[in-house]
């Protein structure tokens, strides 16, 4: 399995971390990966959602119209 290292961890994060996983009763490593894994696998949810919703679609919007949507309510 390949291993990450993160640098420069505010302490108060560290001290979070440490709660949540005193909390849980596993490691602060075993509670860092399952926060990643939760984030990444609620992204990818997300991501399935709007990928259905396109293939649902009965033709994809033209750049120009993305483009008019975006610029909805900015000055």
């Amino acid at each position: 399995m390949p291993t990450i290292t993160v640098r420069n961890v505010p302490a108060k994060v560290v001290q979070s971390l440490k709660a949540l996983a005193k909390r849980h009763n596993r490691s602060m490593e075993q509670e860092v990966r399952d926060l990643l894994e939760g984030y990444v696998a609620e992204r990818r949810a997300v991501l399935d959602q709007i990928e259905a919703g396109w293939q649902a679609q009965t033709r994809r919007p033209t750049p120009s119209e993305v483009d008019a949507w975006m610029a909805v309510g900015r000055p």
